[in-house]
């Protein structure tokens, strides 16, 4: 959607080194996960397992119903053993979504209720296998009831539901009308920092929760020592251990494949743009202020910023922060760099520091897609239909 290849981006940067451009954070989170996807077949083929699902069970009435009522009895006698605590606003009714193609959040939402409804699922699926009355029907039930009953699957359930649950907290910063940028790379860089602990230190713990699952819904835990065959081919299969199939060619990979595609995407020449506009915000009378970041900043456009100019700048910082905070109140209170652009103007310090000012009017031009776009071209389609295109 960038079009930073092949498409209208590439030609424009190629005439205009300098015309940079900020893509949605929040649907670049979910271009990661789809990227991920195509990347590894494992993960694909995960999605696809629990999408039909969701399809199959929500498709029918009879089967949403079977499915609140395996809950709802499920509920009741961890009630009566009290392993679950009741009162106001506790054990809310779950229900399976379809993941969303282009919310992010969606597929973390899934996998919980997914992680949370497992036994009423299998239920469900048991059921359609002996009451379904078209054969097709009831062999898709077995086939899903078989996936759904192996170690693989059950591993894959856990391991996307720990990495959407990292980026979980991001997602939401993302999604935010009003974003705090400082906050959403703070957020980004915090992501970043729990997949590679995860990677480093959380496989133990990762796989003791998958054996606990299994072994509490009767699903054969594989020997990690004994061998699984890799390949269909004959001249391309080869045996390698359970151990080092999840280990080395599952969670290692889906986790490191996960972080390239975040590094890739949020790059470091969106980070420093967006970070030198924070840092020149007049928000609560410049509390992001930072020289260094907004000297970064500046360095991206050397067709204005040669050296002389950027020593310059730097003295012209040092003296409109003093200025700007302590002996003109009407650059305080003010809402953004739009406002900070018109009071420099009616105030003419515009022409005493002019780099300041001219690097102002460069923050303001850098387009800046959010979530917000994003969902006034998601309305879109309600208003640009046949009828309403057509000129009578």
């Amino acid at each position: 959607m960038q079009g930073g290849e092949k498409g209208l981006k590439s030609l424009i940067l190629k005439d205009t080194p300098s015309a940079y451009s900020i893509h949605c954070f929040a649907h670049q989170l979910q271009l990661a996960l789809v990227a991920l996807s195509k990347k590894h077949s494992d993960v694909d083929n995960f999605f696809y397992v629990v999408t039909n699902i969701v399809n199959t069970i929500g498709a029918s009435f009879k089967r949403r119903y079977s499915l609140r009522q395996h809950q709802l009895d499920k509920l009741e006698d961890l009630i009566k053993v009290g392993e679950v605590l009741t009162g106001q606003g506790l054990n809310q009714e779950r229900g399976l979504q379809r993941p969303g193609d282009t919310c992010w959040g969606s597929h973390y939402k899934t996998l919980d209720n997914f992680i949370v409804l497992f036994s009423s699922i299998v239920n469900v699926l048991k059921d359609m296998k002996h009451e379904c009355l078209y054969h097709l029907d009831r062999f898709a039930a077995q086939n899903l009831f078989s996936m759904i009953q192996e170690f693989a699957f059950v591993f894959m359930l856990n391991l996307m539901f720990k990495v959407l649950l990292l980026t979980n907290e991001l997602n939401k910063v993302l999604q935010k009308k009003d974003q705090d940028i400082v906050s959403a790379m703070g957020m980004l860089d915090l992501a970043k920092k729990r997949l590679q602990k995860m990677r480093e230190e959380e496989w133990d713990s990762l796989m003791e929760e998958v054996c606990s699952i299994c072994s509490k819904h009767d699903i054969a835990i594989p020997n990690m020592d004994e061998d699984y065959v890799i390949g269909k081919s004959k001249r391309k299969r080869f045996e390698v251990s359970y151990l080092h199939h999840f280990r080395v060619e599952v969670f290692y990979v889906v986790i490191d494949l996960e972080l390239q595609e975040l590094n890739s995407r949020f790059d470091v020449v969106t980070s420093d743009l967006l970070l030198g506009m924070a840092s020149l915000s007049p928000v609560d009378s410049f509390a992001n202020f930072d020289k260094n970041k907004i000297m970064k900043l500046a360095k991206y456009y050397p067709s204005e910023f040669d050296e002389n100019k950027l020593r310059e700048l730097d003295f012209q910082l040092d003296s409109f922060i003093v200025y700007a905070q302590k002996c003109d109140s009407k650059f305080l209170n003010l809402k953004g760099i739009k406002d900070l652009a018109r009071v420099m103007v009616e105030t003419k310090v515009d022409q005493t520091w002019t780099h300041v000012y001219l690097l102002v009017k460069l923050t303001l031009i850098i387009p800046v897609d959010t979530a917000s776009v994003e969902r006034a071209f998601s309305s879109m389609k309600y208003i640009k239909n046949d009828l309403r295109n057509r000129m009578d």
